[in-house]
């Protein structure tokens, strides 16, 4: 067991919430037991995650895709209402980290994705509010193909790839999720040879005459290994159980 003000005390500071500005309400979104005894992750907050974790034993929940957004109504009503319900009725606790997972450079989304592939974190891209979110890592040369099916069979996705720049890959920059087109013309200009990110954007044109590769794997598929991550970095200093609840998009 440990207390729950200190396991949020802990995460605000290691994944450093006050330096990000954020559409995502980041932190403790909900307070459930004072006692934390196991827990579990998932991508995003949802009747389905809550429910899960709460079958699993488990009393706080960690997601990447929390339940309070900037842009959203936070009136409890409707759906609102019968999805916060279950959080009261199992007495779990809810802890959103969104770009502030992304960015972090050891547990983190693209550092993780950078890590699977055996390419080292060097320096940041993508500024979003003066930080940076995504990273670049360097990896011996490797073919396009090679590293487009380790991320398929790894993260079980299928990749969409436009194979324009070189054969063998020697700089990625990774943006997971919703890497947009922002993030795209981010990693051109850091003159990478593979942009990373999760949903597609049209942008091939552009790609093929700039001569860069792109991977686009999906945004959920890119964003499991940060919160598993984080997770087990978590269940290891307090020596707490983990689980991981898998609820990919119905396609």
């Amino acid at each position: 067991m440990t207390d729950l003000q200190q396991i949020k005390t802990y995460l605000d500071e290691y994944l450093a919430l006050a330096e990000f500005a954020d559409d995502s309400w980041n932190g403790l979104q909900y307070a459930g037991s004072p006692q934390v005894s196991k827990i579990a992750s998932a991508v995003d907050a949802s009747a389905k995650s809550f429910a899960a974790a709460a079958s699993h034993g488990a009393n706080f929940l960690l997601v990447h895709h929390g339940h309070f957004w900037q842009q959203a109504n936070p009136s409890l009503v409707d759906w609102q209402r019968d999805r916060l319900a279950l959080l009261s009725k199992h007495n779990l606790s809810l802890y959103a980290a969104h770009l502030p997972l992304d960015q972090h450079p050891v547990v983190g989304n693209n550092a993780q994705i950078l890590n699977l592939l055996k390419a080292k974190p060097t320096r940041g891209f993508y500024p979003h509010a003066n930080i940076n979110i995504g990273w670049i890592g360097r990896i011996k040369p490797t073919p396009l193909s090679s590293i487009a099916d380790q991320l398929s069979q790894s993260l079980a996705t299928s990749c969409r790839v436009l194979p324009f720049g070189k054969k063998l890959v020697t700089s990625i920059a990774v943006s997971s999720g919703g890497g947009s087109y922002a993030g795209f013309f981010a990693a051109l200009a850091a003159g990478v040879d593979l942009y990373i990110s999760g949903d597609p954007v049209y942008v091939d044109p552009t790609a093929q005459e700039a001569k860069i590769n792109v991977i686009f794997a999906g945004h959920y598929a890119t964003e499991t290994l940060g919160v598993k991550a984080l997770a087990e970095h978590l269940s290891q200093q307090y020596s707490l159980e983990h689980i991981f609840i898998d609820l990919p998009p119905i396609n």
